[in-house]
């Protein structure tokens, strides 16, 4: 990681913004020469969108954090990821030690953009305060991906450009948690409105990872009046749905009315998310000659029987059938004979759909459970933004009371329990499972539900080796029990 950080301004900025850096050496960027004008300060902050790679982080954080659901395991070299009741093995420790270096390095180019960017003096004021407020939602992001994954973890807000900012210890996971908080307050204040490219942040993002931050840490008047914000003020609608495919309305579309911040993809650039639910060649759903289906369904789990077969996001998410050759359906395989179907590709192979961060729908299910939370049990208001996203799953009208909707007189348990569940349903294969189980201390319940057992150790991620050994403020005493 150390050498990462030390090379980081010379390989992240040079390769960022060749254009920018016309009139210096072609083989050094440094402080001196680089922090010079207002398109220094654009570049800086796009190497740091950069860090997020193309599928939030890299396949490699979204397999690792997917994986660990309840409702689906691994196939092939992904199968130790949900092998719950033993350690993972080398090769997926070496993937968790991945993540931990792509995070901290994003976090690096982060503090760079704060460290240098306010002495630029060739900038729009505005510009200015918008890139800094980027910078700040950003380092909050990555905080808030380590502390859930790894707990305490080493709190760094300068940035390194030599072995002596390299030592930091693990700090207590309220400590984290304060910084992503002051970071998320300040970038709200700095961000504006969703622009052109909802791929950047904007207050509305910094609202709802703010939300979802409060959620976390159970502040949860917090976590209702941001969402209830974003539901109230907010530029954004529910997707109309009458049928399975009107979902593809917020995922294969450039832009959604519910698209708060996600990661977007082109033509030339495609997710490999497709690649990992479905074999190759399995037309509609993935074009490419490629397809390894590494993340199969388990349908002993709560996306099996107990499923209605009228939500229509089960058929949104699942599969049993395909296109072949000849333009026929035909079952899958008896040994894959159910595939994960949100996130497909186009005719050229190529992803064309939007990956989210956040989107509206869950700023419905924020402020339910946290209302409920905070009242002791759900209010009339709470009950309805949970019943309409529910009526939403089945095709009704979400503003209109459905044969589907939740009874009023819901105990607060049970209330949350709904909740939880209905998140289960609307964010499968988004990366929302494991945290949710977390979070809410019903990881055991769960996989017990689904017919698994896990041990307490397979509920943070090790802490990779080269850390241990090049800060010297940790050591292996410090590493997450059972690695």
């Amino acid at each position: 990681m150390k050498n990462t950080i030390l090379i980081i301004l010379t390989t992240l900025l040079f390769t960022a913004c060749e254009k920018a850096l016309e009139e210096v050496p072609k083989d050094f960027v440094s402080k001196a020469n680089f922090y010079k004008n207002e398109e220094d300060a654009e570049a800086a902050i796009a190497g740091v969108y950069a860090g997020m790679q193309n599928d939030f982080f890299g396949i490699t954080n979204y397999l690792m954090s997917e994986l660990h659901g309840d409702y689906l395991f691994g196939r092939g070299s992904q199968a130790p990821i949900t092998i719950w009741d033993q350690i993972l093995d080398q090769r997926n420790i070496g993937r968790c030690a991945t993540n931990w270096s792509s995070f901290y390095t994003t976090i690096n180019r982060a503090n760079a953009v704060l460290a240098n960017v306010p002495n630029i003096e060739d900038i729009n004021a505005e510009t200015q305060q918008r890139i800094l407020a980027e910078a700040h939602y950003l380092r909050a992001l990555c905080y808030f991906e380590l502390v859930r994954g790894w707990g305490a973890v080493p709190l760094k807000t300068n940035e390194s450009v030599d072995l002596s900012a390299v030592e930091a210890p693990r700090a207590p996971e309220s400590e984290v948690y304060d910084l992503i908080i002051q970071d998320l307050i300040t970038a709200e204040s700095g961000l504006g409105e969703v622009g052109d490219e909802t791929g950047r942040a904007s207050k509305w993002a910094a609202k709802m990872l703010l939300a979802h931050v409060y959620l976390t840490t159970e502040n949860w008047t917090g976590a209702a009046e941001k969402a209830n914000d974003l539901i109230t003020n907010g530029p954004f609608s529910l997707v109309t749905v009458t049928e399975s495919d009107d979902f593809y309305d917020i995922f294969a579309v450039d832009t959604s009315t519910e698209d708060i911040m996600s990661m977007h993809h082109s033509e030339t650039k495609g997710s490999t998310i497709p690649n990992y639910l479905h074999r190759a060649g399995n037309v509609p759903y993935n074009y490419s000659s490629g397809g390894v289906f590494a993340w199969l369904p388990d349908m002993n789990s709560f996306i099996g029987d107990s499923w209605d077969e009228n939500d229509l996001r089960k058929n949104f998410n699942l599969y049993t059938e395909y296109q072949n050759a000849e333009g026929e359906w035909v079952p899958l395989p008896s040994t894959t004979p159910v595939l994960f179907k949100k996130f497909i590709t186009n005719t050229s192979g190529i992803s064309l759909y939007s990956v989210p961060i956040y989107r509206f729908t869950e700023a419905f299910l924020f402020y339910a459970e946290a209302a409920s939370m905070a009242e002791g049990g759900p209010s009339d208001l709470a009950l309805e933004r949970l019943n309409m996203i529910k009526r939403r799953a089945y095709g009704f009208d979400p503003t209109t009371v459905s044969a589907v909707d939740y009874p009023s007189g819901m105990g607060s348990d049970a209330f949350r329990d709904a909740v939880i569940q209905e998140r289960a349903y609307e964010f499968i294969t988004e990366r929302r499972r494991w945290f949710d189980l977390k979070r809410t201390g019903k990881v055991t319940e769960a996989f017990a539900a689904a017919g698994k057992t896990i041990i307490d150790e397979r509920l943070l991620f090790p802490i990779p080796e080269d850390e241990i050994n090049n800060n010297p403020a940790v050591n292996q005493a410090d590493q997450n029990p059972g690695y």
